[in-house]
């Protein structure tokens, strides 16, 4: 039994939504994460706006931190957290969220995040947001996967951090070249999604959407896992 897993960071909304729920569409998210979700005026309306538009539901996510999970119609949702990461004076609030999810019986223990363009910030959050996951994995035998934008690349500190203790799903079994960040004009792969090494990939990259509406949805490109979990 495989489940898509997707990691897409989607700017407030600012871009074309319609070009934004073609690609959300063309992704066939099971699970969905997002970063830079609506966070001010009317942002719970819009979130569900958004989900509902594309057949999902909003699962997961407080307003602070702009990060929520989304799920589709088949996914059985166990439970939801929401939690503010460490503040750190003169930088971004920073959140997590957690939803813990069954399909088919398989659960998963799915968080997403959206990391600063501090390197001392983002290792320390991106340790206590895995310690927060497990531990929700933890009490309800769930694989944990994490979805993001790291706002770093695959040889710095906290993704090496996170690649020690999770797989980098992308690598693993690639498709397309992974670049994620600008949409308009990819030259790094800052947005990932990794998973507990029991599960396996079966392949991992962007979504199979125009061009056009890839650049026009928000300066970020997504990315997909397809993971099978094994009884």
């Amino acid at each position: 039994m495989t489940v898509r897993v997707g990691t897409y960071n989607v700017r407030g909304l600012r871009d074309s939504v319609p070009a934004l729920l073609r690609v959300i569409n063309a992704m066939r998210c099971d699970v969905l994460c997002l970063q830079e979700a609506p966070r001010l005026l009317n942002w719970r309306a819009r979130r569900q706006g958004l989900a509902e538009a594309a057949g999902l539901r909003v699962v997961a996510g407080g307003r602070l931190g702009g990060v929520a999970v989304l799920a589709a119609p088949r996914v059985r949702v166990l439970h939801a957290e929401s939690h503010v990461l460490r503040v750190f004076v003169g930088l971004e609030v920073r959140g997590l969220v957690i939803a813990v999810v069954e399909v088919d019986g398989a659960r998963l223990a799915v968080g997403s995040l959206h990391l600063d363009l501090n390197g001392a910030a983002r290792l320390h959050h991106a340790t206590e947001a895995l310690m927060l996951l497990e531990r929700a994995a933890s009490w309800f035998g769930a694989a944990v996967v994490l979805g993001g934008d790291f706002n770093e690349r695959d040889h710095e500190p906290t993704w090496r951090y996170l690649a020690e203790r999770l797989v980098d799903c992308y690598p693993r079994a690639p498709t397309g070249d992974g670049l994620t960040f600008t949409a308009r004009r990819p030259q790094a792969r800052i947005d990932a999604v990794f998973a507990a090494p029991a599960l396996t990939v079966v392949s991992c990259g962007g979504a199979d959407a125009p061009a056009a509406d890839l650049a026009e949805a928000t300066d970020h490109l997504p990315v997909v896992a397809e993971l099978r979990i094994d009884p």
